[in-house]
């Protein structure tokens, strides 16, 4: 008996993997050719494999993510280094002004190749076409 066609979709193109793979800023079907042209321009097309990667639609949901994990992060370090430290204010805001920039500015683009990763592993918003598949 074979599978509903939802589920083949979801076999035959790993979540885990592409996220993963998209992470790293590569491409989410063959894992090789870099999905980013710029810092946060994800490329027309994989250099390698040629899957067309123009139909990502990240948008905001990146930039929010990433502004949760940063606040939840840096919140209870700083609370936790000002009970312990007692540092001035212009410390504080030396200290943790830098390190949320720092932190928001790795995270962005890792967490937007693992949204466009999602998307293609989960034939979102143009992704279903046939394409090159995962290798």
């Amino acid at each position: 008996m074979s599978q509903p066609i939802h589920l083949q979709d979801q076999n035959d193109r790993p979540t885990g993997q592409a996220m993963w793979r998209g992470t790293r800023g590569l491409c989410p079907s063959c894992g090789q050719g870099k999905m980013f042209r710029g810092y946060l321009k994800v490329s027309d097309h994989c250099p390698n494999c040629d899957e067309e990667l123009h139909h990502q639609r990240a948008d905001d949901g990146p930039a929010y993510l990433t502004i949760l994990i940063v606040s939840h992060l840096a919140a209870p370090i700083l609370l936790a280094y000002f009970i312990a430290f007692r540092p001035s204010a212009m410390t504080m805001i030396a200290i943790f002004g830098l390190g949320t920039v720092i932190s928001s500015l790795l995270l962005l683009p890792r967490i937007k190749g693992a949204f466009v990763g999602f998307q293609w592993a989960r034939r979102m918003h143009g992704f279903e076409g046939a394409g090159a598949e995962t290798h």
